[in-house]
């Protein structure tokens, strides 16, 4: 499944100011088009191998909690898109609007929506085969700190909710590797709160899932002067030496030693570094981090699939947009 990416900013868009239900897609809710055949051939033919599919669901549903028709039927369009291209894909039940938050108050409904929503999914997906897997929920935590132990159960019910009502469906959903999200997708917080697994009914048929997106000032953080990063950091008042090289070989070591050596794959389901318009030298620092987090991340037994938001591929198209980036995923991964 090496090397992956995000149809981000998608179909999890939510366009939040009409009416509810939603009658027909909201995928243009966040300004990208509607996903073409184009996109996934051009994801193929750029060497990706896997495409990540945030969804959101709940603007749609009825009064009875139903999926409707056109947006099942449209989810499984991108899905037969994807499978077309020979792409391994992932979907999910993305930010949602955020209904999932593992406090004791909530955790009854959460869990009984979860269950609800994830029989329909898998009922609706239950003849595709083994290059379509499922994610249960996205980043769940309070915050992005440690997760207080107290909350760490209701978070591994979600989990199991999720799992439970996969495998309930049948046909191939019996045997469908299952991704399952450590706290707040966090690798420090996965060891704490999800050591252990879910129950499942069939062996070695899960995985876990983890983002990263470190040093966040470097990374994502707009509003930062951060804009250098690791040994290529010229002055230190631009860069942060914490989350430097050696700190992602940690942190992928984690996964490694408590997953993936103990019969756990790991999904690294987002990454990135983005370029700020403020620091036009930041590019080669960028490309640096790309190649260097996607080569460890592979090296350590993860598969890394890239936060993309139609800045790598032209969305309509195909073609190839940000061709120095997805060469430094492409050197790393074959």
């Amino acid at each position: 499944m090496s090397p992956g990416i995000n149809l981000g900013n998608t179909l999890e868009a939510i366009a939040d100011w009409m009416p509810r239900p939603a009658t027909s897609s909201e995928e243009g809710a966040w300004g990208q088009p509607d996903v073409n055949q184009a996109i996934m051939n051009g994801y193929k033919a750029a060497g990706f191998r896997s495409v990540r599919i945030p969804v959101s669901w709940s603007q749609y549903l009825d009064g009875n909690g139903r999926i409707p028709d056109f947006w099942m039927n449209r989810v499984k369009q991108v899905v037969d898109y994807a499978r077309n291209a020979d792409l391994y894909v992932i979907v999910n039940i993305h930010w949602d609007g955020g209904w999932m938050n593992p406090v004791p108050e909530e955790k009854d409904a959460v869990n009984a929506k979860l269950t609800s929503l994830w029989t329909q999914i898998a009922e609706a997906f239950k003849g595709y085969d083994d290059h379509l897997l499922f994610a249960g929920t996205n980043e769940i935590a309070l915050d992005w700190r440690q997760p207080p132990p107290e909350n760490c159960p209701i978070q591994h019910s979600f989990n199991q909710s999720f799992v439970n009502a996969v495998r309930a469906t049948g046909g191939n959903n019996a045997n469908r590797y299952l991704v399952v999200q450590a706290w707040a997708t966090n690798i420090d917080a996965s060891l704490t709160c999800n050591a252990t697994m879910p129950t499942d009914t069939v062996s070695n048929k899960l995985m876990m899932e983890v983002h990263y997106y470190d040093p966040y000032n470097f990374t994502i953080n707009s509003d930062s002067g951060i804009w250098q990063w690791g040994a290529m950091i010229e002055d230190p008042a631009f860069g942060e030496s914490w989350a430097n090289e050696a700190y992602t070989d940690t942190q992928f070591q984690k996964m490694k030693a408590n997953f993936f050596d103990k019969g756990v794959p790991v999904i690294l389901g987002e990454y990135g570094a983005y370029n700020k318009a403020d620091f036009p030298g930041m590019d080669p620092y960028r490309l640096y981090w790309i190649q260097y987090v996607t080569e460890s991340a592979f090296e350590h037994g993860l598969i890394p699939i890239y936060w993309d938001t139609g800045d790598f591929l032209n969305r309509t198209t195909g073609a190839v947009k940000d061709a120095a980036a997805v060469d430094r995923i492409m050197a790393v991964t074959k």
